[in-house]
């Protein structure tokens, strides 16, 4: 796999304004079995930095903040911490620590919000 036309394609969708292009990173992205791939899918849906892309790595279990690869997890959670505007990330965290029915999931959202509170 060519993995700078990889990277460029993710890159492209991550700047795209289509809500689809959300759905496209989540669907393929997020389930690569590729490490690099997942890594790369959810900085891009990160940087995004809407409600929906956040979502998906954060309330997701196996995805972005919950992936069981410590190179995503890490990856993601440090595109979170760098965001400039940490409004809407934080309203998905609460919203994670406060409704997912996974303990794990809820876990991993509060000790991220921890950090994002420390950022500021």
């Amino acid at each position: 796999m060519n993995m700078n036309k990889v990277r460029k394609i993710i890159d492209a969708l991550s700047i795209h304004t289509d809500p689809e292009s959300i759905s496209v990173l989540n669907e393929v992205g997020t389930n690569s079995s590729i490490d690099a791939v997942r890594e790369m899918t959810s900085r891009a849906l990160v940087r995004k930095n809407v409600h929906d892309s956040l979502e998906v790595v954060i309330s997701n279990q196996g995805k972005g903040i919950n992936d069981l690869s410590t190179l995503v997890a890490m990856s993601t959670i440090n595109e979170l911490l760098s965001l400039e505007d940490k409004t809407e990330a934080i309203s998905v965290l609460e919203d994670t620590v406060n409704n997912s029915p996974e303990e794990e999931v809820r876990d991993n959202a509060r000790s991220v919000k921890a950090l994002m509170a420390l950022s500021c």
